[in-house]
């Protein structure tokens, strides 16, 4: 019998993929346990518009990332905290406080969780850090730490 995956199952396939398993395999396990629906010609034409659907948003998001992209490395961003001797900071500059500075002066939200920290900013001066906007679209921005 050919199935519809509509998940991953081990030993069997990914999710998307038409593969042939035992009938009873398909009729015991896979279809009640919503991990996979007949392979009728219907079923695999609606499958088809799914996944073009899928195909067409993952472009938009991917689209509307570069666009951010562009917005986001073009700036400079200043991220002000307190200061001790030598230029050193009292504590780091976190993920949070870079996306509350982004926020602050261009006006667009950036998840924290987003935001690439190689090593705990602990002085003054320019660093450049990456935030991951998509699967493959990474921005590289500048941030200059300066002493209040």
């Amino acid at each position: 019998m050919e199935v519809i995956l509509k998940q991953d199952v081990k030993g069997t396939g990914k999710a998307g993929q038409i593969v042939k398993v035992s009938d009873g395999y398909a009729r015991n396990k896979l279809i009640p346990g919503g991990l996979a629906i007949e392979a009728t010609p219907t079923n695999k034409k609606a499958f088809e518009r799914e996944k073009a659907k899928a195909a067409e948003k993952l472009a938009q998001e991917r689209a509307a990332a570069e666009e951010f992209k562009g917005r986001l490395e073009d700036k400079m961003v200043i991220v002000k905290t307190k200061v001790g001797e030598n230029g050193r900071l009292f504590g780091a500059i976190t993920s949070m406080d870079i996306a509350n500075a982004i926020k602050e002066q261009t006006g667009e939200d950036v998840d924290k969780r987003k935001i690439v920290l190689n090593k705990p900013i602990k002085d003054t001066g320019v660093e450049t850090i990456e935030i991951k906007l998509f699967q493959d679209v990474n921005a590289k921005v500048v941030i200059k730490i300066e002493g209040e």
